[in-house]
């Protein structure tokens, strides 16, 4: 594999990692044994998915420091690689496991990724927890680590022909001088930036003006300051999973009903999850200011984080659950049409040119708490059928990492007409996380329930409505 260096967005996650915000991405994938059929031993999996490495070169790389920090980490092969140092047999029960696996940070000194095989909860079940560092990939592209160990039919696809041999490690000085090289070329790319513009002046111009409009719009939501919570309290090592699931039709039914996406319903949940979880506990919920991870990847994207990070407010503080919906929704859309999304992808790409000091006191600055309370992130999975070794995949769940001063983060996950959803949090910081995840599971419920008993409307013009009427007091059924 050529050499590669992390990007400047990518390198942010391992700048923000500490003791206790631990960068690692992930799921909890549930499987079925075949029908008449037993699961397949340790070693088959183990086997197996050593022998699906060939598909991706980048799980046998580990990061190699440039000396005095002059430049992002390269990757470089792991010349002690072994699939024993990554793939892992543990007893039940899963929750525990999870817990326990998801409260270790991963190991610098070798590739980025662990995966755990366990017995499911249930019989004839089995359980892979896996964990990447976020420098490695994103929410999309850990699943597609699945991808590498699924197939279509319940007969595994032949095997690639496998001739990996581990190139020798660069030294210290080899690879400082080729950070100062690197440094020495990017005078020449401004430069061939400003050419490209000289060729086309009109061009560059209304390019120019429509990004840094965009950039500033996205800028400007983001140095928004975020309200203080409770969520966002010191955090220890300690994490803790809870995950459920629901039809995806059932969020499709509210989004048809009130014409709203998918993503809005996720929201508008977490919104009303949250206003009920903070005032069982006698917190009077604010309008939260949350991080929406956007998927900005090509169809040539490579392995890495290919994210814009939009921000909103989140409507904690509305006790009228489609009040949240209507809310969220016009928020998401008016982002979108600003192009927020393309001028926070913009920002992210401009600030790679900046010196890496700059680089990484700009990524604290946004894993702060002042610039979010949390996270949510909704991460399109596989819509066919997949297998591992002719088990069939029931379920994933999402692992959306926590930042420095961030208790919880909510993910879900679309799997074969599942919604499942995975509700992360620091132990300490929130150790009752079932109890949220039941709340926003019961904000599904009453938006599904609102959908159910009213025919479909434009969400723009149910939107109008709602904030004609305000709080619509004859017909709020949210807790005040």
């Amino acid at each position: 594999m050529s050499r590669a260096r992390l990007s400047g967005f990518d390198s942010s996650f391992l700048t923000v990692e500490n003791s206790s915000a631990h960068m690692h991405v992930g799921w909890v994938a549930l499987l079925s044994a075949p029908a008449g059929g037993t699961l397949p031993t340790f070693a088959e999996l183990r086997d197996h998915i050593e022998r699906r490495l060939a598909r991706a070169p980048r799980y046998r790389q580990k990061l190699a420091p440039v000396p005095l920090g002059l430049r992002a980490p390269e990757w470089v092969d792991d010349t002690s690689f072994s699939i024993d140092r990554h793939v892992y047999w543990a007893p039940g029960p899963l929750h525990g496991l999870v817990d326990e696996a998801l409260s270790v940070p991963l190991r610098r000194d070798r590739p980025l990724w662990e995966l755990w095989i366990c017995d499911g909860p249930e019989d004839g079940q089995l359980a892979i927890v896996g964990k990447l560092h976020h420098c490695m990939v994103d929410g999309v592209a850990a699943l597609e680590l699945g991808s590498l160990l699924l197939d279509p039919t319940p007969e595994p696809e032949p095997y690639e022909p496998d001739d990996w041999c581990a190139a020798p490690e660069p030294s210290s000085e080899r690879l400082l001088l080729r950070g100062l090289g690197e440094l020495g070329t990017q005078p020449l790319e401004l430069l061939g930036w400003t050419m490209r513009g000289l060729t086309s002046p009109a061009r560059a111009a209304r390019q120019t003006a429509t990004g840094g409009l965009r950039i500033a719009r996205a800028l400007g939501h983001t140095l928004h300051v975020a309200p203080a919570s409770t969520l966002n309290a010191p955090i220890s090592p300690r994490r803790a999973l809870a995950w459920g699931e629901r039809p995806l039709d059932d969020l499709r039914s509210i989004r048809r009903a009130f014409g709203t996406t998918v993503n809005d319903v996720l929201l508008a949940a977490v919104a009303g999850g949250v206003r009920s979880y903070l005032l069982d506990r006698g917190e009077e919920p604010p309008a939260l200011k949350v991080m929406v991870p956007v998927d900005v990847r090509g169809a040539a994207a490579t392995l890495g984080n290919h994210l814009a990070l939009v921000f909103i407010d989140l409507p904690s503080d509305e006790a009228d659950p489609l009040g949240r919906l209507y809310r969220v929704h016009l928020a998401m859309s008016q982002r979108k049409r600003d192009g927020e999304p393309e001028g926070a992808e913009l920002a992210l790409r401009a600030a790679q040119h900046a010196p890496r000091v700059l680089q990484q006191a700009i990524s604290r600055v946004i894993a702060s708490p002042q610039a979010f309370n949390l996270v949510v992130s909704n991460i399109p999975g596989p819509t066919e059928q997949l297998y591992l070794l002719g088990c069939q995949l029931e379920a994933a769940y999402p692992v959306v990492p926590l930042a420095e001063r961030h208790a919880v983060s909510v993910g879900m996950t679309t799997i074969h007409g599942r919604a499942c959803f995975g509700v992360y949090a620091d132990r300490d910081a929130l150790p009752d996380v079932g109890a949220l995840a039941q709340e926003i599971d019961r904000s599904i419920a009453e938006l599904l329930e609102e959908a159910e008993a009213r025919p479909p409307r434009s969400a723009d013009t149910r939107a109008k409505r709602f904030w004609q009427d305000g709080r619509r007091p004859d017909r709020v059924r949210g807790r005040s």
